[in-house]
């Protein structure tokens, strides 16, 4: 197996057979981003790049219940984030938008504010039927660093983008299909399978040409989306600079008990 300069465990990457899975690797924190993982995210991302043995990488989460909840909580009540991890000249979203190679996303369960810009960062979401999609920013009171306010529009249109933005509520995972949120909603067993076999028709094709046609999808995409990106930033650093972490204990209590009911109520 190849070894990778992560520290700890909180990530973990398999490749076999030219495919790297991901696996973001914080269970019994629902996979939240704490500052370790998001250093071993942006590791894995510009090591991938690196590795020609890799052709496709599949992101997921550990266990059964999230892919991830979005930022560790308790990391930020203490201490908050810094700005140089926020926005399009973020070193994350400077190696997601150098990275050469597709990407699926094996939504395995909740999909939560920065989890679901990882989510939304890949070329291809796939979903377990434990999924559930929530943009929670508005609520903590951070704005979104990582793309969701131009990425969630392009992904679902700008309306059912705002309604997922604006209220802070869940969707489960055969509406996210509906609205074109993924390409599949499969059993948890199904799952990975899928997205492995996703990975081993996209290595069939010629790497060149996947690469060329890659980017021009995502030039395509994203040329108009560079200002909304850069606001975004400008918006994400300014909301961090105010931020009270003194309050936030008790918003933060207040967020996980609405997100609990939400998630209760479309089970």
């Amino acid at each position: 197996m190849k070894r990778y300069p992560l520290e700890g465990d909180s990530l973990l990457i398999d490749v076999t057979e030219g495919v790297a899975t991901v696996t973001l690797n914080r269970p019994k924190q629902l996979n939240a981003l704490s500052r370790q993982l998001r250093s071993n995210l942006l590791v894995a991302l510009q090591e991938l790049n690196r590795d020609d043995d890799v052709g496709a990488i599949i992101f997921t989460g550990a266990g059964d219940k999230a892919f991830s909840v979005g930022l560790d909580l308790k990391e930020l009540e203490a201490a908050p984030l810094d700005q140089a991890e926020m926005g399009v000249d973020c070193p994350v979203m400077q190696a997601f938008a150098a990275l050469r190679k597709p990407t699926i996303a094996a939504i395995n369960g909740y999909a939560v504010a920065g989890g679901f810009e990882v989510a939304l960062n890949c070329d291809i979401p796939v979903a377990s039927t434990n999924a559930r999609f929530a943009d929670t920013h508005a609520r903590v009171g951070v704005v979104p660093a990582w793309g969701m306010t131009q990425y969630l529009a392009m992904q679902i249109g700008p309306v059912r983008a705002r309604y997922l933005s604006f209220t802070g509520n869940y969707v489960e995972a055969r509406t996210a299909k509906e609205w074109g949120l993924v390409l599949e909603v499969l059993s948890p067993d199904e799952l990975m399978p899928y997205c492995r076999q996703l990975a081993r028709d996209i290595l069939t094709c010629d790497r060149q040409t996947l690469r060329a046609v890659r980017e021009a999808i995502r030039v395509g995409l994203h040329q108009t989306a560079q200002q909304g990106l850069m606001l975004e930033a400008d918006l994400a650093k300014a909301s961090v600079a105010r931020f009270d972490a003194a309050s936030f204990g008790r918003t933060r209590q207040v967020v996980m008990r609405r997100g609990q009911s939400q998630i209760d109520g479309i089970e």
